[in-house]
């Protein structure tokens, strides 16, 4: 006997249990397929559970610079790589956990198995007890993406990483390579390296960081390498050799010069491929290289199904996932007559990108080179860490924050970030890029003292040559 529901979402990460809720919320008769674990890759293998392991590198970057706060530590500070992985893992089942209670109290019919559409509206899951069909009004895709890996140089857990294995590495890498300088391969390099692994980033494009503004890249690298991180850009790995021992890589650099190095271990963070393979698609939706096309609210070519999340067009990021499900959630229930809704289409200048690095890195909106290529002229303000006091109080006086402003309406174009706790301040120009403010808003806000965020109110008054601290 085939189960009946109003809506089915295919994926439980971010975004496919957040439009699930929603659609609860909305009086839906609601069902969540699952084949791995709820919470998806986010919860479970990414966000989350790094931003654990960097907390606790950030903390042993802490111990280790205890003297520079009038600090005294006794015996020699270690890194116990075991601990961290065991905390980690913990974050990320108490987050699991809480994932099924939330599908439990919004009454949410879980399905656990590999699920597999048979139409737009229909489809079977398959797992260890067999095979059932469910079929709904509405169903959601919300099947992510995956680490994409080099097609010489496949991940094997033990010398060559994707994400997944540098989050529960056995030992620490004595020598490490990141291929990629993305959010991801960012991410780790600065958490290997905070633990004292030798590590070295190769970058294809011209700078790290590449989607960010090229000031942020700039300062970024020059932090890193201070740091003690080998950086290359304008490079490519064209070869690797795997043994027992480690990874001999073959690099060609910026000059077209071919160099071999060792290494004890290789993350490859260079993309993502998006899960839609196998799970019934064909002639269901439009595709671009694997990925769902949809309109703003989510709907594909097919009537009654939709797709949100990693798997459709980018900004790959859980926020951009989450926001998607409800504004769908909102668009199905439309359809289906309540005329309470009001769903919004999808902004994708306003969402934020944030990398925990060391420094942070946050970004909104354009940047200044996009702006100018759009056709705008721009007014640019700049304001540094080194002149605001509670930077300089945190010992964190290392960074900057950027606005840029159309020059004729005062709109807010784009902010980008660089520095300690700037992945908490972006909300601030997020907001007030969704608000369409101008500079006379942020201009006329009041920022309290003595906080970081009085950067972003100097960056402002700075581009209207109005700073008043540097």
């Amino acid at each position: 006997m085939t189960a009946s529901y109003d809506v089915i979402v295919l994926g439980s990460g971010p975004g496919g249990y957040v439009a699930a809720i929603r659609c609860a919320q909305l009086g839906l008769k609601t069902a969540i397929v699952e084949r791995e674990n709820l919470g998806g890759i986010c919860l479970n293998w990414g966000c989350i559970p790094t931003k654990a392991m960097l907390r606790s590198a950030e903390i042993f970057h802490y111990m280790r610079h205890a003297g520079d706060y009038g600090l005294k530590v006794a015996g020699e500070i270690e890194a116990d790589l075991a601990a961290i992985v065991k905390r980690s893992r913990s974050v990320a089942k108490q987050l699991n956990q809480g994932v099924a209670h939330l599908m439990k109290k919004n009454k949410i019919a879980v399905h656990m198995g590999e699920g597999r559409l048979t139409g737009a509206t229909s489809l079977t899951v398959k797992s260890e007890k067999g095979e059932e069909a469910l079929a709904a009004r509405h169903i959601i895709v919300a099947t992510g993406a995956r680490a994409r890996e080099l097609p010489f140089a496949p991940a094997d857990g033990k010398r060559v990483w994707t994400y997944r294995h540098a989050m529960t590495p056995t030992e620490l890498p004595a020598k490490l390579l990141v291929i990629g300088s993305g959010a991801i391969g960012i991410e780790f390099a600065s958490f290997y390296n905070d633990l004292g692994s030798e590590v070295t980033v190769v970058e294809m494009l011209d700078r790290i960081v590449p989607v960010e503004d090229a000031d942020v890249s700039t300062f970024l690298e020059k932090s890193l390498k201070k740091q003690g991180i080998t950086i290359m850009t304008g490079a490519g790995v064209e070869a690797i050799t795997v043994s027992d021992k480690g990874v001999s890589a073959t690099i060609k650099d910026k000059t077209g010069t071919t160099i071999s190095d060792d290494f004890t271990h290789v993350i490859v963070a260079i993309g993502i491929v998006p899960n839609t393979e196998n799970i019934g698609l064909e002639g269901l939706a439009e595709m671009d290289r694997g990925f769902i096309q949809v309109d703003p609210y989510g709907r594909t070519k097919s009537q009654g199904l939709w797709a949100i999340g990693d798997c459709t067009p980018g900004p790959w990021l859980a926020h951009k996932a989450s926001h998607e499900g409800v504004t769908c959630a909102e668009a199905i229930a439309r359809e289906l007559g309540n005329t309470e809704v009001h769903p919004h289409p999808l902004n994708r200048s306003n969402i934020p990108g944030c990398t925990y690095c060391h420094p942070q890195v946050a970004s909104v909106g354009l940047t200044e080179a996009k702006a100018k290529e759009a056709g705008y002229e721009v007014r640019v303000g700049n304001f540094p860490f080194i002149g605001n006091g509670k930077a300089i109080a945190l010992g964190e006086a290392e960074g900057f924050i950027k606005t840029v402003f159309d020059a004729k309406t005062g709109e807010l174009l784009g902010a980008h970030m660089v520095g300690a706790e700037v992945t908490e301040l972006i909300q601030g120009f997020t907001v007030g890029k969704t608000l369409e403010t101008t500079e006379t808003e942020l201009m006329q806000t009041v920022f309290p003292h003595p906080t970081l965020s009085e950067m972003m109110h100097e960056s402002v008054l700075d581009a209207y040559g109005r700073a008043l601290h540097f």
